[in-house]
């Protein structure tokens, strides 16, 4: 039976695919029995706070705080304690109803008489009375309070579409009360509607949701923000199904409980706020003829709400937008969604549940394609960043869209993914980092495990640019040092430069004492070979200049570095034993990269490349043409350069310019011309120097047949 081999890239799609079902799986797993929420909990929160901004309706509200500042004024001006009479209400009920308000809800249940007497009471009843747009609290629970709704006060049940059908369902019945807390008479037959002002933290003690109606007694009641609607919309028709509280037609989306998602305006102050005592004594002020600090105009068609902010009268909640949040604004937020018709709606469990999966096998499938340590981070960096960028996008759209579980799904698919990777993957991996990373760069290590099928083992025939390198005199510096000082320069200047050679994805191929040999396109294809093998040369030697100063004080002497170039076709591959082999390469291209290292010595020069790697170059780097030389073991004349950094050509372009005549002189055999112009350039140009010698020792001895051509008698 034929074996089936799958690639190895389709291997590692399917451990990513893999990968990412376990991250899913898990994660859903957990969501599933609500085991994170409290983490859900949390971005949401910082969704809130971070995007949370005013909607259509949010100037249709106002609110009133009695603060600290209205305390102290209370205190200081009129001799007025805790808690003030109630008659005290009523210039600031009336002050709304002078400016327009359309409704005046109190976010305070006066459950006992007046300290100060019936007629403070009564006082407080005439002015919710002529106002006509009052809304009073209840407060609905389940320890304290009446078990029957109270005789002599009007029903205030709520109709409500529909809710025999949904209250039968599966819903979790926390609308409904068994004892409920009410305003004194004065208040309670007086105000025009009553409201529920009870309300309901998840279970981190957050105030993140509100419940729009409660059933006490058999009689469903509004809440305190319902009431204020139903007061200035009289006809309305409210219906509820599975999901969704229709109210005037507009859906506001529900759960279980008749709970709907707030919509949060921004923090504590988003919603235009006055200072209890500052809207009291506008109201004393223009009853008395004087201006106002506060214009009646700017309560004009709105909805007031009052409530208490000042920290020592225990109204202030934890909300997503802020740790401390007065309940009324929690209230004020509930109509502004009303109004505005854009409560938060939860995504389905199918989009959460397609989110998840989706994400993770995402995930996992670009795990797997991605390669090397960099793109692993990378990978992990942006994958992580896709949640709360769903999540984000999902609440400018009005959804609440669980971002926990998708987190905690491409956690679970890179933890996933590593096990898989070292348990798999990691055995052939380890195995071709430890058999190449002495002379390859991590990038073609990481290719190679990506692509293993691309590493041919063997010889093979590919153009290479090869790097052959040597310090010059080092056997006289090595003679004058001792062991423990020579090891430790080598390893020094060795490192530096392979570092070099291997950041442009060179590979090393030996080290011969202080020798580099070292080539590019092998094992893996690099269109560019030439460029990168040149630029890591001239690298080096700029590298080399930045230490020699160092290497001066230790050694006593200037050490330089000089090198040779070529591009050509060669043999390369694993050549050796069964049991002990070295990925190297062989043929007459290299020998004349190393030829051309030491002809660096007949022109006092420390770059040579050939003609064919400044072909291959196609212009990257500038160059002067040096000589047309004849080395020892070739027939064919060879044309060299001298390579360089553009700004250091542009800087002796001149000096160039004239070396490029002289040459042309000596080509010409013209040997005369050619000393006059090199004589001029001896200052500071060596190959210039060496020309000079060369023609007149020419002069002296005429060649048989001139064909331009520096013929080397030695390697």
């Amino acid at each position: 039976m034929k074996k089936i081999v799958v690639p190895a890239k389709g291997r590692k799609i399917f451990q990513g695919i893999c990968a990412g079902f376990i991250g899913a799986v898990a994660a859903v797993a957990l969501w599933l029995p609500g085991w994170l929420d409290r983490w859900e909990y949390q971005a949401w929160d910082w969704r809130v706070s971070r995007f949370a901004a005013p909607g259509a309706a949010t100037d249709k509200i106002r609110l009133i705080f009695l603060d600290q500042k209205s305390l102290d004024w209370g205190e200081k001006e009129n001799g007025l304690s805790w808690p003030w009479p109630r008659e005290v209400y009523g210039p600031l009920i009336n002050f709304c109803k002078r400016g327009g308000a359309r409704a005046v809800a109190f976010d305070v249940v006066f459950t006992e008489a007046s300290t100060y007497g019936v007629a403070d009471d009564e006082a407080f009843g005439k002015a919710i009375e002529d106002s006509g747009i009052f809304i009073g609290s209840v407060f609905l629970g389940r320890q304290a309070g009446d078990t029957r709704w109270p005789a002599g006060l009007p029903s205030a049940s709520l109709e409500i579409q529909g809710f025999d059908r949904w209250s039968a369902g599966d819903g979790d019945e926390t609308y409904r009360f068994s004892h409920g807390s009410f305003a004194i008479p004065e208040v309670t037959t007086k105000a025009k509607r009553l409201g529920n002002v009870h309300l309901n933290p998840d279970e981190d003690s957050v105030y993140r949701r509100t419940s729009l109606f409660g059933i006490f007694d058999g009689r469903t009641v509004p809440s305190l923000a319902l009431a204020a609607y139903l007061l200035d919309h009289s006809k309305t028709s409210i219906a509820i199904s599975k999901g969704a509280l229709r109210v005037d037609g507009a859906v506001i989306p529900i759960d279980g409980g008749g709970r709907a998602v707030l919509n949060f305006r921004g923090p504590s102050g988003t919603h235009k706020a006055f200072s209890a005592a500052a809207v009291i004594q506008s109201e004393l002020k223009i009853q008395a003829g004087e201006a106002p600090s506060i214009l009646p105009e700017e309560f004009k068609d709105a909805y007031v709400f009052f409530g208490f902010s000042a920290p020592g009268l225990y109204d202030l909640r934890p909300a997503p937008v802020s740790g401390i949040f007065p309940g009324v604004e929690l209230h004020a937020t509930a109509l502004d969604n009303i109004l505005s018709k854009d409560f938060i709606k939860p995504a389905p469990a199918a989009i959460t549940l397609a989110a998840t999966i989706c994400a993770a096998l995402l995930a996992g499938l670009f795990l797997s394609l991605a390669s090397g340590i960099l793109a692993n981070l990378a990978v992990c960096g942006l994958t992580l960043l896709v949640p709360p960028a769903l999540a984000a996008a999902s609440y400018a759209a009005g959804f609440w869209l669980p971002m926990a579980v998708q987190a905690v799904a491409l956690v679970l698919t890179l933890i996933s993914a590593g096990v898989i990777y070292y348990s798999v993957e990691g055995k052939q991996k380890r195995f071709i980092k430890n058999a190449f990373q002495q002379y390859l760069s991590p990038d073609v290590i990481e290719e190679i495990i990506t692509h293993p099928e691309r590493l041919k083992l063997g010889g093979q025939r590919r153009v290479l640019s090869i790097f052959f390198s040597d310090l010059e005199g080092f056997t006289t510096l090595s003679e004058k040092l001792e062991p423990e000082e020579l090891t430790s320069f080598l390893n020094e200047y060795l490192s530096a430069m392979t570092d070099i050679i291997k950041a442009e994805g060179g590979t090393v191929d030996k080290y011969e004492g202080d020798a580099i040999i070292a080539f590019w396109n092998a094992p893996l294809d690099q269109p560019d070979h030439a460029v990168r093998c040149v630029r890591a040369a001239l690298a080096c030697q700029k590298r080399l200049a930045e230490l020699r100063p160092g290497f001066r004080q230790r050694l006593g002497k200037d050490v330089k570095m000089r090198i040779g170039l070529n591009t050509g076709s060669a043999v390369v591959g694993n050549m050796g034993s069964e049991s002990r082999f070295d990925y190297t390469m062989l043929g007459d291209a290299v020998n004349l990269a190393a030829r051309l290292e030491g002809i660096n010595k007949q022109f006092g020069t420390y770059t040579i490349v050939s003609e064919n790697t400044m072909k291959a170059l196609d212009g990257a780097f500038p160059a002067r043409e040096l000589s047309r030389v004849a080395v020892v073991g070739r027939k064919e004349s060879v044309r060299i350069y001298e390579p360089f950094f553009p700004a250091d050509y542009d800087s002796r372009l001149q000096e160039f310019n004239r070396f490029g005549q002289g040459l042309a002189a000596f080509y010409k055999g013209d040997f005369a011309e050619a000393i006059g112009v090199f004589d001029k350039l001896l200052e500071g140009d060596p190959a210039a120097a060496s020309y000079a010698r060369q023609c007149r020792r020419l002069q002296e001895e005429p060649p048989e047949a001139w064909g331009g051509v520096w013929v080397m008698t030695s390697k």
